[in-house]
């Protein structure tokens, strides 16, 4: 059983939704530490590795929306 190109794409596209809901939860999650919440109050933003996980997380899930729909 092979899987043609489009299949391939779909799974992909699937498989980096799903990772990018992951990370932007796994953002969510950490900015509620008790570090980021002390970074968060002394400098009025939040801390880089949160931002990072939230801008991969949103990219990754685009993408994968992007291949899953397209033909």
């Amino acid at each position: 059983m092979t899987m043609g190109p489009a299949t391939t794409k779909k799974v992909i596209g699937i498989a980096l939704a799903v990772i990018g809901l992951g990370l932007a939860l796994w953002g969510y999650q950490l900015s509620g530490s008790v570090g980021s919440q002390i970074t968060q109050a002394v400098t009025g933003s939040e801390p880089e590795k949160v931002m990072t996980l939230y801008i991969t997380g949103a990219a990754s899930f685009i993408v994968g929306v992007y291949l899953s729909i397209k033909n």
